[in-house]
């Protein structure tokens, strides 16, 4: 395996990094505020000036590999410019690779009928609109993604949407203009073919936003992450993404490209809690020494180095295989990588809190808000539970037979 970079992507890392110098980070605290004056669900004009600049400079769409629409970058090389943006909580919507975005667009480019693609994909592609993807229920256990109860029930040339939703992240804000929708539509057919992905337009009849829903107290305004109600939804029939009963089988596309650029970027945040953790410990003395020779600290930074070192290598041989073999045959690695990038990212910037005190919990530091970001990433696409058995469950079929782990015995 090469990880390498080649000149393209070199090139691609220095732009992106001055970007980011330039205008993403002297840009948060202009975001922060402009969220806090007014309405908080309205977009902000710092962040369509980022997009503009970015856009203007060719550092847009980065993320869509072997595609007419972006870079043609692979999942290898787009991973360490997930990393450089994601040391910002602003880093990826100003080149339009945001999730839920990304995996939406993605969605769309590989799954998605002509007609799909100019109504929605295009002005996805141009930064005009944004969009949710509606999967995670309240009212079951949705680790176990088959148990999804939300229906979409055909009636003619339409498509009926019953059902509540939530963690449907964008969908608080004004610029998502459309969901896809993940429900039951064959009860009847083999388990991981009963159900279908339909795009929903968030203004359609019968579909309310009911609520945002704060994580750890940050509502993630204006984008949020909101509980969604679908009351006798009526789409077209035509809405329905590769056909009736492939809900699964997109799910396994989309997931797989949006776990790298997750933890990519849960690297990229883990790097930017080091740095802000080194920079206190040679700043700040106590007892009339440097904070980097008290306490054991010392040690606590070169582990944040290792572990940070270790996540990046193991997601780069995932987005290597991925590339190389496909996902499915990448599946345990892109499974260790869900569970190894955000618990070393909640390590490090757990760390990055000690060392500072008070101010480490305070909003004058970004890390409470990186903590709360992260611990999420332990749910999200999957708990770590799920993906740890998984990985077992994979290294086990090295040693039994293949029928022995579906009977469970």
């Amino acid at each position: 395996m090469d990880f390498a970079y080649s000149p393209k992507v070199q090139a691609l890392r220095e732009r992106v990094t001055a970007f980011m110098d330039a205008h993403v980070y002297p840009a948060e605290p202009v975001f922060e505020r402009q969220v806090a004056e007014g309405d908080r669900w309205q977009p902000t004009a710092i962040m369509e000036e980022l997009k503009a600049k970015a856009r203007a400079e060719g550092l847009w769409n980065l993320f869509l590999p072997e595609s007419q629409y972006g870079a043609g970058l692979s999942n290898l090389e787009y991973a360490p410019l997930a990393e450089i943006m994601g040391r910002s909580l602003l880093g990826p919507e100003p080149f339009n690779c945001s999730a839920p975005d990304t995996g939406n667009m993605e969605v769309l480019v590989r799954y998605g009928s002509e007609a799909q693609k100019r109504q929605w994909l295009e002005p996805l592609l141009r930064g005009e609109i944004r969009s949710a993807f509606a999967m995670t229920e309240p009212d079951v256990a949705s680790s176990d993604a088959t148990n999804m109860a939300a229906t979409a029930v055909r009636d003619g040339d339409e498509w009926v949407i019953n059902g509540r939703k939530w963690w449907t992240s964008g969908a608080c804000d004004p610029r998502c203009k459309v969901m896809i929708f993940m429900g039951l539509s064959n009860p009847d057919g083999p388990r991981h073919q009963q159900h279908s992905m339909v795009l929903v337009p968030t203004d359609a009849a019968g579909v309310r936003i009911v609520r945002p829903l704060p994580v750890f107290g940050y509502d993630d305004a204006p984008h949020g992450h909101a509980e969604v109600l679908f009351e006798n939804v009526r789409v077209p029939y035509e809405n329905v993404i590769l056909g009736e009963g492939r809900g699964f089988e997109i799910a396994q596309g989309r997931l797989g490209p949006g776990r790298i650029h997750h933890c990519m970027r849960s690297v990229g945040m883990a790097e930017r809690a080091l740095e802000l953790m080194c920079r206190r410990s040679v700043e700040r003395t106590a007892f009339g020494r440097p904070l980097a020779r008290l306490g054991g600290n010392v040690d606590k930074i070169a582990d944040s180095r290792m572990e940070i070192d270790m996540a990046r290598l193991l997601t780069l041989k995932a987005a290597y295989m991925m590339d190389t073999v496909g996902n499915k045959v990448a599946r345990s690695e892109i499974a260790q990588i869900k569970v190894v990038a955000p618990n070393v990212a909640l390590k490090v910037i757990d760390r990055a809190i000690q060392l500072h005190g008070g101010a480490g919990v305070s909003g004058d530091f970004p890390l409470a808000y990186m903590y709360a970001m992260q611990r999420t990433l332990r749910l999200a696409d999957g708990p770590d539970e799920v993906h740890r058995a998984a990985i077992g469950k994979y290294e086990i079929g090295k040693y039994v037979p293949v029928e022995m782990l579906r009977s469970g015995r």
